[in-house]
């Protein structure tokens, strides 16, 4: 989407660099892959930016995660007990189904999270090749 590049949620909804916002910081654009997760390009083919600052740099992303997880717990709840009319024990059931089906997607955004935490867009280095 267009009206959102330059914005941090640009590039946590989408998972593009949080510098130049052209590329997909993930090899596999599917998230559902589940061997290819979280495996990530080193640095970015467009302007050249390191996406692991330092060794072990995304196990901040499990800080993340957790909050995350409630947003995805909550809303599951939300909309079982109170839109769809479940009992306890069947949104109970609709949580922890949310939350399994949606692993993938959680741990991404998480590490989107995490790193837009210590990038920002630069609209120079968007610029590079003219884009």
């Amino acid at each position: 989407m267009a009206i959102l590049k330059g914005t941090k949620l640009n590039s946590i909804l989408f998972g593009k660099c949080p510098v130049c916002q052209n590329e997909s910081m993930y090899v596999q654009p599917n998230p559902y892959k589940l061997s290819q997760t979280l495996k990530m390009h080193e640095r970015c083919s467009h302007c050249d930016t390191k996406y692991k600052i330092e060794p072990s740099f995304f196990y901040g992303a499990m800080y993340v995660s957790y909050p995350v997880g409630i947003a995805f717990a909550t809303a599951a709840f939300t909309i079982t007990y109170f839109f769809i009319g479940a009992t306890l024990v069947n949104t109970f059931l609709a949580i922890v189904g949310t939350m399994v089906v949606f692993l993938p997607v959680i741990m991404r955004l998480s590490r989107n999270i995490w790193i837009n935490f210590f990038m920002s867009y630069d609209k120079t280095k968007d610029q590079l090749t003219g884009s």
